[in-house]
């Protein structure tokens, strides 16, 4: 693979990549945008709708409406107007082909003594319908979901396991059979490739892509990349894994 280039520059913790009709699509949280890159670096940068400074995330309906988390789950109308969802603060989104909606998160509590900590995290689904309900509990530290394309496995990083994880969809948008996808990499962000492969953050160091059978199929280290969580911790401290 040849070596990487810099495409943009200039963000502040680019979050929730995603390729969508064309460009590489991302959160930028301390711009409080959404960004959308096309591969010759020409840049649109969007506004988020989210009242929160941190943690939100973006996926599209299958009928093409861009949903946001943060504060709350939000969705984009054609006119360009946001309307609320559900009134629950979430991390990370995926969305699969029928319009079930996955979103994630964790209460993230710090001690002066022993640093960062999340309670144990969730996983909920909104169904088309607007329904709302928990699908899996102790994720330790949910962050980057995505849903192969035939949407019957969600994959989840839990960062603070320093894992992939594995889950089966149900008809009825259900999670079970809840399995280690790969471990020993610190994932956070993570998508798809054309491959079914999932490239996934690996903390603060560079990016991992692994197979769809969880073996680790390149590392990819991007100059740099560890050494602003050293400058960023507060206190003296190291922040969360999968937060620099």
């Amino acid at each position: 693979m040849p070596a990487p280039e810099v495409l943009i520059s200039g963000l502040g913790i680019p979050e929730s990549p995603r390729w969508h009709d064309g460009r590489l699509w991302f959160a930028n949280w301390v711009g409080q945008q959404i960004v959308a890159v096309a591969p010759d670096g020409a840049a649109e940068f969007l506004p988020t709708p989210s009242e929160q400074p941190m943690g939100w995330s973006i996926d599209w309906l299958p009928d093409g409406r861009l949903l946001t988390t943060g504060d709350k789950l939000r969705r984009q109308e054609p006119d360009g107007h946001w309307v609320t969802l559900a009134e629950q603060a979430a991390n990370e989104i995926a969305v699969d082909g029928r319009g079930n909606t996955y979103i994630d998160g964790a209460k993230l509590n710090f001690d002066p003594v022993t640093g960062w900590a999340p309670d144990p995290g969730w996983i909920e689904l909104v169904t088309p319908d607007g329904q709302r309900r928990q699908v899996a509990d102790d994720i330790q530290f949910p962050n980057g979901m995505v849903i192969t394309p035939d949407n019957r496995t969600l994959i989840i990083s839990e960062s603070f396991a320093g894992q992939l994880t594995a889950f089966d969809i149900g008809p009825d948008g259900g999670l079970s059979g809840r399995r280690v996808f790969a471990g020993g990499i610190g994932p956070d962000g993570i998508c798809l490739d054309a491959d079914g492969a999932v490239w996934a953050g690996s903390g603060g160091a560079g990016v991992v892509r692994v197979a769809a059978d969880g073996q680790i199929l390149q590392r990819i280290r991007v100059m740099g990349a560890g050494r602003r969580c050293r400058r960023t911790g507060s206190g003296g401290t190291r922040p969360p894994p999968g937060r620099c």
